[in-house]
């Protein structure tokens, strides 16, 4: 960032963001000013606002529903709890709701079917 020019900015941020903002600035040894710049690209890139749009994007959660899980899948809600239930998909049942984490389901999904069994995916 140095050696680009720069432009004078005030905002008046709600104490707990502040808070955070000064925490992050020193566990990162990181200037405010770098740390707000990077959050200003990478979350309101040039494609976006010259489209007349902001990136409004949540990150994915790291626990998915059923709805989020088949969503990602790109399958019906009632597949995700068949495989669930047959303990063909890793998931765990909370009362009546399953839930599902995205790593290792991303990871039962890049391992070829032959190999789940010895990782210990199914059960």
């Amino acid at each position: 960032m140095t050696g680009e020019p720069t432009s004078p900015l005030f905002v008046r941020l709600p104490a707990a963001s502040a808070e955070k903002l000064s925490r992050a600035a020193f566990e990162l040894k990181t200037p405010k000013r770098e740390l707000v710049a990077d959050l200003v690209d990478r979350y309101l890139g040039a494609e976006d606002v010259a489209i007349g749009r902001a990136s409004t994007q949540m990150p994915e959660p790291d626990v998915l529903t059923v709805e989020q899980l088949a969503e990602l899948l790109q399958v019906d809600e009632k597949t995700v709890r068949t495989l669930a239930a047959k303990g063909d998909l890793p998931g765990r049942k909370l009362g009546r709701h399953w839930r599902f984490s995205r790593q290792a389901v991303l990871e039962w999904l890049a391992t070829p079917e032959r190999k789940r069994r010895a990782a210990g995916f199914e059960g």
